[in-house]
C-alpha cells in the first residue's frame, strides 16, 4: 500500500511534467479517455512550446525529469516497435549530459572508495571534469609513475535516485500489463526490468571495468582495433580508473584526412570490428556514438566507455547470420523459415504470408543503389511487423539494430559514397559459411546434450524427494505458494487509481 502511494504521487509529477511538454500522446494507445486528455493539456502550464514532433517532445518531457528517465529515453530508442520508428530515432538524439558535480566531492568519493588519500592514487588530479554525464563523470589524472589517467566517478546519491524511479517504471509496468492484455507481447515488465538490470551494471564500475577487460582481449593484438588498459588498482564500484588514450574523434573527416587517414579504410575497418564482436564473439560495444570512438596515429580504432555492452548467444547468432544471408540473396521463405524455427513467430501464422511481408519490407531497402542501403533500417522495419505475426520482442535483437544504426551513421558522415556492410561482406559470408555448417551446429547441439545431461541427477533427486512426500501424507503448500494461488483474486481497479492519479497530476499543475 505504502507503495502505492509513494508511486502514485511520483506519477503525477511526470503527468505533469509530460504535460507540459506536450508529450501525453505516448498514452493514445492504452485506452485513456481523450476527454480526460484534453482537460490536462489545458490546465497545466507548458514550460516549451510544443515542436511538430512529437519525439522531440518526448525527449525534452525525459530530460526533465532527470537521470533515471534520460536513460529510459535512450534505451527506448532501441525499441520502435513501442514507440515507432520517427519517436525512436529523435529519443536516439537524447543526449545523457547534465552539469557536473563539485570536484572535491569526487576526491571523496574515490579516496572513501579506494580506502586511502588521494595523493596515495594520482600524483596529478585535475579538479574539473572533462565530461558530465547522468550516473558519472570524468577526470584525467596521472599516476606515480607517470601514466596518463582517466578516472570515472559515480555522481554522489545516484543509486537512491535510481532506485526510486526504477520502482515506479517497475510498478507501472505490472498496471499496463494487468490493465492491457494486449501490451504483454512487448513485454514491459520484461523491458523494465531488462533496464533495471542494464542500469546497475553502469552504476557499479567494476562491472564496466570487467567488460572493458573482456573486450580487451577478444581483441588482443588485433591491428584494428584496441581496448584501453584498466587500472584494477585504482578501481572500485564507485571509482574506475582506466588508460587515457589519445586520438582523433572518428567522425571529424576533415581532421582525419588531413592526419594522412583514408576515410574509405577506416570504415571498412570499423565493419570488420562490429561484426567481430556481433558475429565471432557475441559480446559487443552497444554505445558506439562517435564520441566514444577514435582514430589513434597509427589508424586503429580505439573505444572507451564501456556501461553499455550487448551480448547474443550462439543460437542467436545463428538465426541472425541465415536472416542476413537469407535478405541479401532475396530468398524471402530462407527468412520465414528461420524466424519459425526459432520461434519468433507462431506456429499458426502463415509462413507464405511472413515470407511476403519480409519481401514488402526489404525490396525498397535492398534496391537502392548500394552506399544507401541500411541493414539497421532493415531490421527496424522487420520488428515492425511484430504485432501482425504476434512476434514476441527479442531486446537482444533490438539493441543490435541501434547500435548498427549509430555505427552506419558514423560510417556515411565518413564517407557517404561506401556501405560499411557491404565491405565487410567478406567477413560476413566468411563466418556465416563456417557458423553454419554442420560440424559447427553439432558442436553445439552435443554441448547442450552435455549441459543437460550435467543436471541429470538433481531432476532424478527431486522426482525422488517429491514422491517421498507424496508417499508421507502429500504436499505442503508454504504461504508463498498460497499467495501465489491468491493471485487470481480480484485484482484492484487500476483503471481508476490511474484515473485518480491523473486528477491529482491536474490538481498540481493547478497549484
Amino acid at each position: 500500500m505504502i507503495r502505492t502511494f509513494r508511486n502514485l504521487g511520483r506519477l503525477c509529477r511526470v503527468f505533469v511534467t509530460f504535460t507540459r511538454h506536450d508529450a501525453l500522446f505516448v498514452l493514445d494507445g492504452l485506452g485513456v479517455s481523450p476527454g480526460a486528455l484534453r482537460l490536462l493539456k489545458f490546465a497545466a502550464r507548458r514550460e516549451t512550446g510544443p515542436t511538430p514532433r512529437q519525439g522531440e517532445n518526448l525527449r525534452a518531457a525525459l530530460h526533465a525529469l532527470g537521470p533515471a528517465f534520460i536513460k529510459l529515453g535512450q534505451a527506448l530508442s532501441c525499441r520502435p516497435d513501442i514507440v515507432g520508428e520517427e519517436v525512436a530515432a529523435d529519443l536516439a538524439d537524447l543526449q545523457d549530459k547534465l552539469p557536473p558535480f563539485d570536484g572535491a566531492v569526487a576526491v571523496k568519493i574515490i579516496e572513501a572508495d579506494l580506502a586511502r588519500p588521494l595523493a596515495t592514487c594520482f600524483a596529478r588530479f585535475e579538479d574539473r571534469p572533462v565530461a558530465a554525464a547522468s550516473i558519472a563523470q570524468v577526470h584525467f589524472a596521472e599516476t606515480a609513475d607517470g601514466r596518463e589517467v582517466a578516472v570515472k566517478v559515480l555522481r554522489p546519491g545516484i543509486e537512491a535516485a535510481f532506485a526510486r524511479d526504477i520502482d515506479l517504471l517497475t510498478w507501472l509496468a505490472e498496471r499496463i500489463e494487468a490493465m492491457w492484455p494486449a501490451t504483454r507481447r512487448l513485454k514491459p515488465i520484461a523491458a523494465v526490468n531488462a533496464f533495471a538490470e542494464s542500469v546497475a551494471v553502469e552504476m557499479d564500475l567494476r562491472m564496466e571495468a570487467a567488460a572493458a577487460a573482456e573486450l580487451g582481449r577478444n581483441f588482443a593484438g588485433d591491428p584494428d582495433y584496441r581496448v584501453p588498459e584498466v587500472d584494477w588498482t585504482r578501481t572500485a564500484r564507485h571509482v574506475l580508473t582506466i588508460e587515457r588514450i589519445s586520438g582523433l574523434p572518428i567522425d571529424e573527416r576533415a581532421a582525419l584526412i588531413a592526419a594522412g587517414h583514408e576515410p574509405r579504410e577506416i570504415v571498412a575497418r570499423a565493419g570488420r570490428i562490429f561484426f567481430k564482436q556481433v558475429f565471432r564473439d557475441g559480446f559487443f560495444h552497444a554505445d558506439q556514438h562517435p564520441g566514444n570512438m577514435f582514430v589513434e596515429t597509427s589508424g586503429r580504432i580505439v573505444a572507451v566507455d564501456f556501461g553499455i555492452m550487448g551480448r547474443i548467444d550462439q543460437d542467436t547468432r545463428f538465426y541472425l547470420a541465415t536472416m542476413l544471408a537469407g535478405f541479401l540473396e532475396g530468398d524471402y521463405r530462407r527468412v520465414a523459415e528461420v524466424h519459425f524455427r526459432a520461434g519468433y513467430v507462431p506456429a499458426h501464422k502463415s509462413m507464405e504470408s511472413f515470407a511476403q511481408a519480409c519481401r514488402a519490407i526489404a525490396e525498397p531497402i535492398l534496391g537502392r543503389p548500394m552506399n544507401e542501403i541500411s541493414l539497421a533500417r532493415l531490421l527496424a522495419q522487420l520488428f515492425q511487423v511484430t504485432e501482425t505475426f504476434e512476434m514476441e520482442t527479442q531486446p537482444q535483437l533490438l539493441l543490435l539494430q541501434k547500435t548498427m544504426l549509430v555505427a552506419e551513421g558514423v560510417g556515411r558522415r565518413l564517407d557517404p559514397t561506401v556501405n560499411m556492410w557491404l565491405l565487410a561482406r567478406p567477413l560476413i559470408e566468411e563466418w556465416m559459411s563456417e557458423a553454419r555448417g554442420v560440424e559447427t551446429r553439432l558442436r553445439v547441439v552435443a554441448g547442450d546434450v552435455v549441459a543437460q545431461m550435467g543436471g541429470l541427477p538433481l531432476f532424478v533427486r527431486n522426482v525422488g524427494k517429491a514422491a517421498a512426500q507424496l508417499a508421507n501424507g502429500g504436499v505442503r503448500l508454504d504461504a508463498e505458494s498460497l499467495r501465489a494461488l491468491g493471485a487470481g483474486a480480484r485484482p484492484w481497479p487500476w483503471g481508476w487509481i490511474l484515473a485518480a492519479a491523473a486528477i491529482g497530476a491536474l490538481i498540481a499543475s493547478a497549484i
